[in-house]
Protein backbone atom coordinates (compact mmCIF):
# COMPACT_ATOMS: atom_id res chain seq x y z
CA UNK A 1 0.00 0.00 0.00
CA UNK A 2 1.33 3.41 -0.90
CA UNK A 3 -1.18 5.18 2.01
CA UNK A 4 0.28 5.65 5.41
CA UNK A 5 -1.47 5.75 8.95
CA UNK A 6 -1.71 9.83 9.99
CA UNK A 7 -1.97 11.00 6.72
CA UNK A 8 -4.86 12.13 4.06
CA UNK A 9 -7.12 10.05 3.54
CA UNK A 10 -6.62 8.48 6.84
CA UNK A 11 -7.47 4.80 5.50
CA UNK A 12 -5.18 3.49 7.53
CA UNK A 13 -5.84 5.25 10.57
CA UNK A 14 -5.69 9.13 12.33
CA UNK A 15 -2.36 9.10 13.79
CA UNK A 16 0.88 7.72 12.13
CA UNK A 17 1.37 5.25 15.36
CA UNK A 18 -2.08 4.97 16.56
CA UNK A 19 -2.04 2.61 19.79
CA UNK A 20 1.57 2.21 19.69
CA UNK A 21 1.78 5.21 22.06
CA UNK A 22 -1.59 5.00 23.79
CA UNK A 23 -4.83 3.01 23.73
CA UNK A 24 -7.93 3.34 22.86
CA UNK A 25 -10.27 5.06 25.67
CA UNK A 26 -12.22 2.72 27.44
CA UNK A 27 -15.58 4.22 27.80
CA UNK A 28 -18.18 1.84 29.24
CA UNK A 29 -21.98 3.30 29.13
CA UNK A 30 -23.26 3.31 32.47
CA UNK A 31 -26.27 4.35 33.84
CA UNK A 32 -29.58 3.49 36.02
CA UNK A 33 -31.99 4.44 38.40
CA UNK A 34 -30.43 7.66 40.49
CA UNK A 35 -27.68 9.75 40.11
CA UNK A 36 -26.13 8.23 43.34
CA UNK A 37 -26.70 4.76 41.90
CA UNK A 38 -24.64 5.59 38.64
CA UNK A 39 -22.08 7.59 40.23
CA UNK A 40 -21.23 4.10 42.49
CA UNK A 41 -21.35 2.71 38.92
CA UNK A 42 -18.18 5.41 37.54
CA UNK A 43 -16.56 5.12 40.86
CA UNK A 44 -16.68 1.19 40.39
CA UNK A 45 -15.44 1.03 36.78
CA UNK A 46 -13.04 4.06 37.19
CA UNK A 47 -11.35 1.71 40.17
CA UNK A 48 -10.87 -1.17 37.72
CA UNK A 49 -9.42 1.12 35.14
CA UNK A 50 -12.16 2.55 33.15
CA UNK A 51 -10.05 5.73 31.06
CA UNK A 52 -13.41 7.53 30.21
CA UNK A 53 -16.91 8.10 31.68
CA UNK A 54 -19.94 7.91 29.23
CA UNK A 55 -23.25 8.19 30.54
CA UNK A 56 -26.63 6.80 29.79
CA UNK A 57 -29.80 9.02 30.53
CA UNK A 58 -33.38 7.14 31.23
CA UNK A 59 -36.52 8.05 28.70
CA UNK A 60 -37.96 10.52 30.21
CA UNK A 61 -34.33 12.60 30.12
CA UNK A 62 -34.34 11.71 26.39
CA UNK A 63 -37.79 12.75 25.89
CA UNK A 64 -37.61 16.34 27.73
CA UNK A 65 -39.40 15.46 31.00
CA UNK A 66 -39.46 15.73 34.28
CA UNK A 67 -39.15 12.88 36.17
CA UNK A 68 -42.68 14.22 38.03
CA UNK A 69 -44.55 14.33 34.78
CA UNK A 70 -47.30 12.06 33.92
CA UNK A 71 -45.64 10.85 31.00
CA UNK A 72 -42.20 9.94 32.51
CA UNK A 73 -44.45 7.35 35.40
CA UNK A 74 -43.32 4.02 35.08
CA UNK A 75 -39.90 5.11 33.43
CA UNK A 76 -38.10 6.47 35.35
CA UNK A 77 -34.25 5.54 35.51
CA UNK A 78 -35.31 2.24 34.17
CA UNK A 79 -33.11 2.32 30.87
CA UNK A 80 -30.37 5.05 32.05
CA UNK A 81 -29.95 7.68 35.10
CA UNK A 82 -33.01 9.92 35.72
CA UNK A 83 -31.14 13.98 35.51
CA UNK A 84 -33.88 16.57 36.54
CA UNK A 85 -31.40 19.24 37.73
CA UNK A 86 -28.31 20.74 38.56
CA UNK A 87 -29.06 18.83 41.44
CA UNK A 88 -28.75 16.03 40.19
CA UNK A 89 -25.51 16.44 37.94
CA UNK A 90 -23.97 17.33 41.44
CA UNK A 91 -24.99 13.44 42.38
CA UNK A 92 -23.80 11.87 39.25
CA UNK A 93 -20.54 13.15 39.43
CA UNK A 94 -20.00 13.45 43.17
CA UNK A 95 -16.39 13.19 44.14
CA UNK A 96 -15.60 13.32 40.55
CA UNK A 97 -13.46 16.49 39.32
CA UNK A 98 -14.58 17.49 35.71
CA UNK A 99 -11.32 18.66 34.63
CA UNK A 100 -10.23 15.14 35.51
CA UNK A 101 -12.01 12.56 32.69
CA UNK A 102 -13.30 13.32 29.44
CA UNK A 103 -17.25 12.60 29.50
CA UNK A 104 -20.05 11.14 27.08
CA UNK A 105 -23.07 11.77 26.98
CA UNK A 106 -25.64 9.87 24.66
CA UNK A 107 -28.46 12.23 24.76
CA UNK A 108 -30.13 14.03 21.60
CA UNK A 109 -33.05 15.95 21.91
CA UNK A 110 -32.13 17.62 24.65
CA UNK A 111 -28.59 17.69 24.73
CA UNK A 112 -28.76 21.46 24.55
CA UNK A 113 -29.95 21.40 28.37
CA UNK A 114 -27.51 18.84 29.51
CA UNK A 115 -24.46 20.44 28.16
CA UNK A 116 -25.75 23.25 30.40
CA UNK A 117 -26.04 21.21 33.17
CA UNK A 118 -22.39 19.71 32.61
CA UNK A 119 -20.90 23.07 32.11
CA UNK A 120 -22.77 24.57 34.83
CA UNK A 121 -21.37 21.82 37.19
CA UNK A 122 -17.95 22.63 36.03
CA UNK A 123 -17.98 26.64 36.98
CA UNK A 124 -19.63 25.39 40.33
CA UNK A 125 -16.34 23.45 40.76
CA UNK A 126 -14.34 25.79 39.86
CA UNK A 127 -13.36 24.22 36.48
CA UNK A 128 -12.35 26.47 33.55
CA UNK A 129 -14.72 25.71 30.45
CA UNK A 130 -11.23 25.52 28.41
CA UNK A 131 -10.54 22.57 30.41
CA UNK A 132 -14.04 20.53 29.89
CA UNK A 133 -13.63 17.73 27.85
CA UNK A 134 -16.14 15.01 25.92
CA UNK A 135 -18.75 14.55 24.11
CA UNK A 136 -22.86 15.13 23.67
CA UNK A 137 -24.00 12.98 20.75
CA UNK A 138 -26.60 15.53 19.71
CA UNK A 139 -27.56 13.95 16.47
CA UNK A 140 -31.22 14.13 16.00
CA UNK A 141 -31.06 13.98 12.44
CA UNK A 142 -30.38 10.00 13.27
CA UNK A 143 -33.45 10.10 16.24
CA UNK A 144 -35.62 10.92 13.09
CA UNK A 145 -34.41 8.31 11.41
CA UNK A 146 -34.05 4.68 13.17
CA UNK A 147 -34.17 5.42 17.50
CA UNK A 148 -37.49 8.13 17.86
CA UNK A 149 -36.43 9.90 20.90
CA UNK A 150 -36.82 13.39 19.11
CA UNK A 151 -39.27 15.87 20.98
CA UNK A 152 -39.28 19.43 18.08
CA UNK A 153 -39.90 19.55 14.44
CA UNK A 154 -36.97 19.22 12.48
CA UNK A 155 -35.80 22.97 11.56
CA UNK A 156 -35.92 23.63 15.20
CA UNK A 157 -34.09 20.79 16.43
CA UNK A 158 -31.00 21.53 13.94
CA UNK A 159 -30.86 25.10 15.28
CA UNK A 160 -30.31 23.52 18.26
CA UNK A 161 -27.15 21.10 16.90
CA UNK A 162 -25.63 24.50 15.39
CA UNK A 163 -26.74 25.86 18.74
CA UNK A 164 -24.05 23.44 20.62
CA UNK A 165 -21.78 23.85 17.59
CA UNK A 166 -21.23 27.59 17.92
CA UNK A 167 -21.19 27.57 21.89
CA UNK A 168 -18.56 24.39 22.03
CA UNK A 169 -16.53 26.28 19.26
CA UNK A 170 -16.22 29.20 21.44
CA UNK A 171 -16.44 28.65 24.75
CA UNK A 172 -15.44 25.03 25.34
CA UNK A 173 -12.58 23.68 22.71
CA UNK A 174 -11.61 20.36 23.75
CA UNK A 175 -15.72 19.88 23.58
CA UNK A 176 -16.95 17.58 20.70
CA UNK A 177 -20.49 18.99 19.88
CA UNK A 178 -22.05 16.22 17.97
CA UNK A 179 -21.18 12.57 17.83
CA UNK A 180 -22.79 11.67 14.15
CA UNK A 181 -23.98 8.27 14.99
CA UNK A 182 -24.07 5.30 12.87
CA UNK A 183 -25.22 2.88 15.82
CA UNK A 184 -28.58 3.38 15.85
CA UNK A 185 -29.00 3.26 12.38
CA UNK A 186 -27.07 -0.18 12.26
CA UNK A 187 -28.73 -1.43 15.40
CA UNK A 188 -32.23 -0.36 13.82
CA UNK A 189 -30.67 -2.90 10.65
CA UNK A 190 -29.17 -1.51 8.05
CA UNK A 191 -26.66 -2.80 6.44
CA UNK A 192 -22.76 -1.80 6.42
CA UNK A 193 -22.57 0.30 3.59
CA UNK A 194 -26.08 2.12 4.57
CA UNK A 195 -24.66 2.63 8.77
CA UNK A 196 -21.85 4.49 6.46
CA UNK A 197 -23.65 6.45 4.12
CA UNK A 198 -26.41 7.83 6.33
CA UNK A 199 -24.66 8.39 8.74
CA UNK A 200 -21.79 10.46 6.99
CA UNK A 201 -25.29 12.30 4.83
CA UNK A 202 -26.33 13.28 8.56
CA UNK A 203 -22.58 14.64 8.61
CA UNK A 204 -23.06 16.59 5.74
CA UNK A 205 -26.35 18.04 6.89
CA UNK A 206 -24.74 19.45 9.75
CA UNK A 207 -21.36 20.92 8.33
CA UNK A 208 -23.86 22.83 6.02
CA UNK A 209 -26.09 24.20 9.17
CA UNK A 210 -22.47 24.99 11.00
CA UNK A 211 -21.57 26.83 8.10
CA UNK A 212 -24.97 28.60 7.07
CA UNK A 213 -24.89 29.60 10.87
CA UNK A 214 -21.56 31.54 10.62
CA UNK A 215 -18.88 29.59 11.44
CA UNK A 216 -16.10 28.47 9.59
CA UNK A 217 -15.21 24.85 8.42
CA UNK A 218 -11.76 24.57 10.50
CA UNK A 219 -13.93 26.47 13.40
CA UNK A 220 -16.10 23.11 14.01
CA UNK A 221 -15.09 20.09 12.10
CA UNK A 222 -11.86 19.11 13.83
CA UNK A 223 -14.07 18.91 16.93
CA UNK A 224 -17.04 16.58 15.20
CA UNK A 225 -17.46 13.25 16.14
CA UNK A 226 -18.83 10.16 15.08
CA UNK A 227 -20.38 6.93 16.59
CA UNK A 228 -20.40 3.44 15.03
CA UNK A 229 -21.49 -0.09 15.84
CA UNK A 230 -19.41 -3.28 16.20
CA UNK A 231 -21.29 -6.32 14.76
CA UNK A 232 -19.98 -10.00 14.25
CA UNK A 233 -18.35 -10.01 10.69
CA UNK A 234 -14.79 -9.44 12.04
CA UNK A 235 -13.40 -7.80 8.67
CA UNK A 236 -16.44 -6.57 6.85
CA UNK A 237 -17.07 -4.40 10.39
CA UNK A 238 -12.42 -3.50 10.37
CA UNK A 239 -13.10 -2.56 6.47
CA UNK A 240 -16.27 -0.10 7.46
CA UNK A 241 -14.15 1.65 9.74
CA UNK A 242 -11.48 2.30 7.16
CA UNK A 243 -13.75 3.30 4.42
CA UNK A 244 -15.86 5.63 6.26
CA UNK A 245 -12.69 7.47 7.56
CA UNK A 246 -11.60 7.75 3.85
CA UNK A 247 -14.73 8.45 2.57
CA UNK A 248 -15.31 11.49 5.27
CA UNK A 249 -11.97 13.20 4.53
CA UNK A 250 -12.55 13.27 0.52
CA UNK A 251 -15.80 14.67 1.14
CA UNK A 252 -14.65 17.53 3.48
CA UNK A 253 -11.62 18.17 1.22
CA UNK A 254 -13.40 18.10 -1.97
CA UNK A 255 -16.22 20.29 -0.78
CA UNK A 256 -14.86 22.39 1.60
CA UNK A 257 -11.28 22.49 1.08
CA UNK A 258 -10.70 21.38 4.76
CA UNK A 259 -7.15 21.18 6.58
CA UNK A 260 -5.59 17.60 7.31
CA UNK A 261 -6.87 18.18 10.85
CA UNK A 262 -10.54 18.70 10.12
CA UNK A 263 -10.76 16.04 7.30
CA UNK A 264 -9.78 13.77 10.45
CA UNK A 265 -13.05 11.25 11.07
CA UNK A 266 -12.79 10.17 15.12
CA UNK A 267 -15.16 7.81 16.12
CA UNK A 268 -16.02 5.90 18.90
CA UNK A 269 -17.33 2.47 18.67
CA UNK A 270 -19.66 0.34 21.17
CA UNK A 271 -20.29 -3.47 20.23
CA UNK A 272 -23.16 -4.20 18.79
CA UNK A 273 -26.55 -4.73 21.04
CA UNK A 274 -28.78 -6.08 18.83
CA UNK A 275 -26.59 -9.35 18.30
CA UNK A 276 -27.02 -10.55 21.60
CA UNK A 277 -28.97 -13.10 22.28
CA UNK A 278 -31.28 -14.39 25.19
CA UNK A 279 -30.88 -17.42 24.82
CA UNK A 280 -27.19 -18.91 26.06
CA UNK A 281 -25.99 -15.90 26.91
CA UNK A 282 -22.53 -16.43 27.98
CA UNK A 283 -22.29 -17.08 24.46
CA UNK A 284 -22.38 -12.99 24.23
CA UNK A 285 -18.95 -13.18 25.60
CA UNK A 286 -17.46 -14.23 22.62
CA UNK A 287 -19.44 -12.10 19.95
CA UNK A 288 -18.41 -8.95 22.43
CA UNK A 289 -14.96 -10.15 21.66
CA UNK A 290 -15.01 -10.25 18.21
CA UNK A 291 -16.80 -7.01 17.48
CA UNK A 292 -13.88 -5.37 20.06
CA UNK A 293 -11.63 -6.80 17.74
CA UNK A 294 -13.13 -5.61 14.83
CA UNK A 295 -13.17 -1.90 16.35
CA UNK A 296 -9.22 -2.32 17.47
CA UNK A 297 -7.91 -3.63 14.35
CA UNK A 298 -10.23 -0.87 12.45
CA UNK A 299 -8.80 2.37 14.60
CA UNK A 300 -11.28 3.40 16.56
CA UNK A 301 -10.73 6.23 19.29
CA UNK A 302 -12.86 4.80 22.02
CA UNK A 303 -14.99 2.00 22.92
CA UNK A 304 -18.01 0.27 24.81
CA UNK A 305 -18.00 -3.40 25.03
CA UNK A 306 -21.58 -4.65 26.23
CA UNK A 307 -22.29 -6.98 28.91
CA UNK A 308 -23.04 -10.25 28.18
CA UNK A 309 -26.57 -10.02 29.91
CA UNK A 310 -27.64 -6.77 28.27
CA UNK A 311 -30.23 -8.82 26.23
CA UNK A 312 -32.30 -9.80 29.50
CA UNK A 313 -31.62 -6.51 32.00
CA UNK A 314 -29.34 -3.46 32.24
CA UNK A 315 -25.68 -5.05 32.71
CA UNK A 316 -24.69 -6.72 36.46
CA UNK A 317 -21.73 -5.81 37.99
CA UNK A 318 -20.24 -8.68 37.15
CA UNK A 319 -20.95 -8.75 33.13
CA UNK A 320 -19.94 -4.67 33.26
CA UNK A 321 -16.26 -6.07 34.69
CA UNK A 322 -15.73 -8.66 31.99
CA UNK A 323 -17.00 -6.32 29.05
CA UNK A 324 -13.90 -3.98 30.40
CA UNK A 325 -11.84 -6.72 31.23
CA UNK A 326 -12.23 -7.74 27.67
CA UNK A 327 -10.42 -4.70 26.44
CA UNK A 328 -8.11 -4.55 29.10
CA UNK A 329 -7.12 -7.93 27.35
CA UNK A 330 -7.25 -6.85 23.57
CA UNK A 331 -5.21 -4.04 24.49
CA UNK A 332 -2.15 -6.03 26.89
CA UNK A 333 -2.39 -9.69 25.74
CA UNK A 334 -3.73 -9.61 21.41
CA UNK A 335 -0.89 -7.58 19.90
CA UNK A 336 -2.96 -5.52 18.50
CA UNK A 337 -1.79 -2.49 19.53
CA UNK A 338 2.25 -3.09 17.84
CA UNK A 339 0.78 -1.88 14.41
CA UNK A 340 -1.02 0.89 13.03
CA UNK A 341 -3.40 -0.64 10.77
CA UNK A 342 -2.70 -4.50 10.98
CA UNK A 343 -4.79 -5.85 7.98
CA UNK A 344 -3.61 -2.90 5.85
CA UNK A 345 -2.99 -4.81 2.41
CA UNK A 346 -4.80 -7.80 2.83
CA UNK A 347 -6.56 -8.47 -1.17
CA UNK A 348 -9.72 -9.20 1.37
CA UNK A 349 -9.62 -6.22 3.59
CA UNK A 350 -9.10 -3.60 0.54
CA UNK A 351 -11.78 -4.92 -1.38
CA UNK A 352 -13.95 -5.01 1.29
CA UNK A 353 -13.01 -1.41 2.49
CA UNK A 354 -13.58 -0.53 -1.41
CA UNK A 355 -16.97 -2.23 -1.76
CA UNK A 356 -18.00 -0.50 1.37
CA UNK A 357 -17.19 3.07 0.50
CA UNK A 358 -18.77 2.70 -2.92
CA UNK A 359 -22.07 1.45 -1.88
CA UNK A 360 -21.88 4.41 0.92
CA UNK A 361 -21.21 6.67 -1.77
CA UNK A 362 -24.33 5.63 -3.82
CA UNK A 363 -26.60 6.10 -0.38
CA UNK A 364 -24.64 9.83 0.02
CA UNK A 365 -25.89 10.64 -3.75
CA UNK A 366 -29.52 9.49 -3.10
CA UNK A 367 -29.97 11.30 -0.58
CA UNK A 368 -28.86 14.45 -2.19
CA UNK A 369 -30.81 13.95 -4.64
CA UNK A 370 -33.42 13.86 -2.52
CA UNK A 371 -32.04 17.51 -0.99
CA UNK A 372 -30.05 16.54 1.77
CA UNK A 373 -30.31 14.68 5.05
CA UNK A 374 -32.83 16.50 6.95
CA UNK A 375 -35.19 15.82 3.48
CA UNK A 376 -34.35 12.12 2.96
CA UNK A 377 -35.64 10.93 6.49
CA UNK A 378 -38.02 8.84 5.11
CA UNK A 379 -36.36 7.60 2.06
CA UNK A 380 -33.58 6.28 5.45
CA UNK A 381 -36.06 4.77 7.44
CA UNK A 382 -37.49 2.98 4.35
CA UNK A 383 -33.74 1.34 3.44
CA UNK A 384 -33.30 0.32 7.28
CA UNK A 385 -36.71 -1.61 7.50
CA UNK A 386 -36.12 -3.03 4.14
CA UNK A 387 -32.41 -4.59 5.20
CA UNK A 388 -34.09 -5.35 8.84
CA UNK A 389 -36.62 -7.24 7.25
CA UNK A 390 -33.99 -9.10 4.88
CA UNK A 391 -31.81 -9.94 7.96
CA UNK A 392 -34.74 -11.80 10.08
CA UNK A 393 -36.20 -13.21 6.87
CA UNK A 394 -32.53 -15.03 6.69
CA UNK A 395 -32.49 -16.14 10.15
CA UNK A 396 -35.75 -17.48 9.95
CA UNK A 397 -35.43 -19.84 7.16
CA UNK A 398 -31.73 -21.12 8.07
CA UNK A 399 -29.50 -19.20 5.64
CA UNK A 400 -27.85 -17.03 8.14
CA UNK A 401 -26.99 -18.88 11.16
CA UNK A 402 -27.03 -17.43 15.23
CA UNK A 403 -25.71 -20.01 17.63
CA UNK A 404 -27.86 -20.84 20.28
CA UNK A 405 -31.24 -19.39 18.13
CA UNK A 406 -31.49 -21.43 15.24
CA UNK A 407 -28.52 -23.58 15.23
CA UNK A 408 -27.04 -25.36 18.29
CA UNK A 409 -29.84 -25.04 20.38
CA UNK A 410 -30.60 -26.21 24.14
CA UNK A 411 -32.89 -25.87 27.19
CA UNK A 412 -30.89 -23.82 29.94
CA UNK A 413 -32.48 -22.32 32.82
CA UNK A 414 -32.09 -18.51 32.79
CA UNK A 415 -29.74 -16.88 34.82
CA UNK A 416 -30.62 -15.06 38.09
CA UNK A 417 -30.79 -11.70 37.87
CA UNK A 418 -32.15 -8.88 40.43
CA UNK A 419 -33.24 -5.88 38.92
CA UNK A 420 -33.31 -2.58 41.07
CA UNK A 421 -36.41 -1.93 42.68
CA UNK A 422 -37.63 0.75 40.00
CA UNK A 423 -40.72 1.71 42.41
CA UNK A 424 -38.59 3.16 44.95
CA UNK A 425 -36.30 4.69 42.65
CA UNK A 426 -38.91 6.57 41.12
CA UNK A 427 -40.52 7.81 44.17
CA UNK A 428 -36.98 8.99 45.43
CA UNK A 429 -36.60 10.73 42.72
CA UNK A 430 -39.89 12.41 42.19
CA UNK A 431 -39.75 13.31 46.22
CA UNK A 432 -36.09 15.21 45.30
CA UNK A 433 -37.63 16.91 42.50
CA UNK A 434 -40.98 18.14 44.05
CA UNK A 435 -38.90 19.53 47.14
CA UNK A 436 -36.45 21.30 44.96
CA UNK A 437 -39.26 22.94 42.76
CA UNK A 438 -40.77 24.34 46.14
CA UNK A 439 -37.64 25.28 47.88
CA UNK A 440 -36.41 27.86 45.05
CA UNK A 441 -37.49 31.34 44.53
CA UNK A 442 -40.41 31.07 41.66
CA UNK A 443 -39.76 34.09 40.20
CA UNK A 444 -36.12 33.87 38.89
CA UNK A 445 -37.22 30.37 37.49
CA UNK A 446 -40.22 32.37 35.33
CA UNK A 447 -37.31 34.86 34.22
CA UNK A 448 -35.16 32.27 33.35
CA UNK A 449 -37.78 30.74 31.40
CA UNK A 450 -38.91 33.97 29.61
CA UNK A 451 -35.48 34.21 28.86
CA UNK A 452 -35.28 30.81 26.88
CA UNK A 453 -38.25 31.77 24.86
CA UNK A 454 -37.57 35.01 24.30
CA UNK A 455 -34.40 33.28 22.66
CA UNK A 456 -36.34 30.53 20.18
CA UNK A 457 -38.05 33.42 19.13
CA UNK A 458 -35.34 34.63 18.27
CA UNK A 459 -32.07 33.88 16.48
CA UNK A 460 -30.27 34.12 19.87
CA UNK A 461 -27.57 31.45 20.90
CA UNK A 462 -29.80 28.85 23.28
CA UNK A 463 -27.11 27.25 25.26
CA UNK A 464 -26.31 30.65 27.65
CA UNK A 465 -29.55 31.53 28.91
CA UNK A 466 -29.68 27.53 29.66
CA UNK A 467 -26.82 27.44 31.46
CA UNK A 468 -27.92 30.49 33.58
CA UNK A 469 -31.67 28.53 33.76
CA UNK A 470 -30.53 25.39 35.08
CA UNK A 471 -28.04 27.31 37.68
CA UNK A 472 -31.51 29.02 38.89
CA UNK A 473 -32.65 24.97 39.36
CA UNK A 474 -34.75 25.22 36.10
CA UNK A 475 -35.71 22.18 35.22
CA UNK A 476 -34.87 19.94 32.13
CA UNK A 477 -38.40 19.39 31.95
CA UNK A 478 -39.59 23.19 32.15
CA UNK A 479 -36.59 24.40 29.64
CA UNK A 480 -38.09 21.77 27.42
CA UNK A 481 -41.39 22.27 27.75
CA UNK A 482 -41.15 25.87 27.28
CA UNK A 483 -39.23 25.28 23.49
CA UNK A 484 -42.46 22.67 22.70
CA UNK A 485 -44.83 25.90 23.56
CA UNK A 486 -42.51 27.96 21.00
CA UNK A 487 -42.07 24.93 18.54
CA UNK A 488 -44.37 22.46 18.63
CA UNK A 489 -43.40 18.97 18.71
CA UNK A 490 -42.84 16.71 15.79
CA UNK A 491 -45.90 14.08 15.07
CA UNK A 492 -43.73 12.46 11.88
Amino acid sequence: MTEEAGKYPFTRGIYPDMYQGRVWTMRQYAGFGTADETNERFRYLLDRGQTGLSVAFDLPTQMGYDSDAAMASGEVGRVGVAIDSLADMRRLFDGIQLDAVSTSMTINATAPILLALYVALGDEQGVSREALAGTVQNDVLKEYVARGTYIYPVEPSLRLVSDVIAFTSREIPKWNPVSISGYHIREAGSTAPQEVGFTLANGLEYVARALDSGLGIEDFAPRLSFFFAAHNDLLEEAAKFRAARRLWATLLRERFDASDRACQLRFHTQTGGSTLTAQQPLNNVVRVAIQALAATLGGTQSLHTNGYDEALSLPSRGAAKLALRTQQILAAESGVTRSADPLGGSYYVEALTDEIERGAKEEIAAIERLGGAAKAIEYMQHEIQEAAYRFQMEIESGERTVVGVNAHTEEEPPPELRPPDYSSLERAQVERLVALKGARPSGAAGEALERIRGAARSTENLIPPMIDAVKADVTLGEISDALRGEWGSYDG
